[in-house]
């Protein structure tokens, strides 16, 4: 089965959402849920573990693809070695995207904790698959590097666990600005059409991380160059609150419940320079981390609280959500 768009799945609304479309539609999407969305003891989507993500996602379409996405040591809350997570992930998911990057930027380093963990992985399911490398925002990969990296891990690795990469990232130059809701860095693709050369020499797939905010012809651009899949999560969460500040910018007491609630949780800080004045952008804070707050008992108390005074259904509001999101898969599976 080969997908071209991997989607985060930033509320429970997103995953009803894409679960529906692939049920009508075929199976067009797949999810890349990461440690701090979807955890082994509970992650801020829905506080769903990996059992309970899975058996959500295959009750509702059995053939739905779940990859962890950024899987590796340091990844999640903590400074940990990512085991116990791994032992999770090869237990209830297809697909696990191998990420030591973070904390391990030296390429040898790198590429000997890649091949101990796709072997412990293996060892626990050995129907695992895998993808390889990282984004451009953990660590910068040269071509040369991407040749050393596969390459290595090809000599390593016996022919039948190398067989089990499915996939390699590449990359081509942008990252995300969430406060401006937009596709930043300089797109080259030159250096995307090489890696996408490299990878495909040892018969693995390449994937792109970041595709957020991209117009359809950037997309299509991407892929004509011989990408084979991208990578698309924030943009989804930031649909669903978009969508819900529409509802809510008439109230501004509920907007400033909304901005305290978003403020607490600390989550736009990584989005935003040291000089943010977080009371003076009260809108873009909330667009930059309102989907980190989704289950927070607060926020479902302040859309209950909306729903009261405007005297409409929880449901109501769902189903507006979900015509949004809706709206945007039709894009995606239209390009």
């Amino acid at each position: 089965m080969k997908i071209k768009y991997y989607l985060g799945p930033m509320s429970k609304n997103v995953v009803d959402a894409v679960l529906e479309y692939n049920n009508s539609n075929g199976i067009t999407f797949g999810f890349i849920p990461s440690r701090r969305q979807v955890e082994f003891d509970g992650g801020y989507v829905n506080n769903w573990t990996n059992e309970s993500f899975s058996k959500y996602v295959k009750n509702k379409s059995p053939n739905t693809i779940i990859q962890r996405d950024h899987g590796g040591p340091g990844q999640g809350y903590e400074d940990d070695d990512g085991r116990i997570s791994f032992k999770n992930d090869a237990k209830f998911f297809n697909l696990i995207h191998v990420d030591p990057w973070k904390k391990y930027s030296d390429l040898k380093l790198g590429i000997i904790e890649t091949v101990e963990i796709i072997k412990f992985c293996l060892k626990i399911n050995p129907n695992i698959e895998f993808e390889v490398g990282t984004e451009e925002a953990i660590r910068k990969f040269t071509i040369e590097e991407l040749k050393i990296l596969i390459g290595t891990l090809e000599k390593k690795l016996t022919q039948a666990e190398f067989n089990k990469i499915k996939y390699a990232v590449v990359q081509s130059g942008v990252g995300l600005d969430l406060g401006k809701m937009k596709n930043t860095g300089n797109y080259d693709p030159v250096r995307l059409g090489n890696m996408v050369k490299v990878v495909h020499s040892y018969g693995i797939l390449t994937k792109e991380h970041n595709g957020d905010y991209l117009l359809a012809n950037e997309i299509q651009k991407r892929f004509i160059l011989g990408l084979d899949a991208i990578n698309i999560a924030p943009e989804l969460g930031q649909i669903e609150t978009c969508a819900i500040i529409e509802l809510l910018r008439d109230d501004v007491d509920i907007i400033n419940e909304l901005f305290e609630i978003c403020f607490d949780s600390r989550r736009w800080e990584k989005w935003v320079p040291k000089n943010y004045q977080p009371a003076s952008n009260k809108l873009e804070l909330i667009k930059i981390c309102g989907h980190y707050s989704f289950s927070d008992p607060r926020f479902t108390s302040l859309i209950e609280k909306y729903s009261n005074r405007a005297r409409i259904s929880m449901s109501d509001i769902s189903n507006n959500i979900q015509m949004k999101i809706n709206a945007y898969l039709k894009t995606l599976k239209d390009n």
